[in-house]
């Protein structure tokens, strides 16, 4: 059974830093893209961020220069360094991929405020 599970969210101040990550299991996903999106109070499901297989990055405008996405294989994670967080970053925070359908994490809420 495929999983995906975050972990990392918390409150932070504006300004602040937090590394979230998710953890792939019943399946090596290292063949794979991997995203981070994002769902704030009354809003939809935004890509935040992916990383392919080989490394390479996209991230939306929003969070260029503030967020990195990574991962390592060897432990089937992927993680999202965020800094300078800003309130509108404010969301529940959840990891994608997609194998023989679309898996989801259950989500890590990320709360800025001072």
């Amino acid at each position: 059974q495929v999983q995906l599970v975050e972990s990392g969210g918390g409150l932070v101040q504006p300004g602040g830093s937090l590394r979230l990550s998710c953890a792939a299991s019943g399946t090596n996903v290292s063949l794979k893209t991997m995203y981070w999106y994002r769902q704030a109070p009354g809003k939809p499901r935004e890509l935040v961020a992916q990383i392919t297989s080989s490394g390479s990055t996209y991230y939306v405008d929003d969070v260029k220069g503030r967020f990195t996405i990574s991962r390592d294989n060897a432990k089937n994670t992927v993680y999202l360094q965020m800094i300078s967080l800003k309130p509108e970053d404010t969301a529940v925070y959840y990891c994608h991929v997609f194998l023989n359908g679309p898996y989801w994490g259950q989500g890590t809420q990320v709360t800025v405020s001072s």
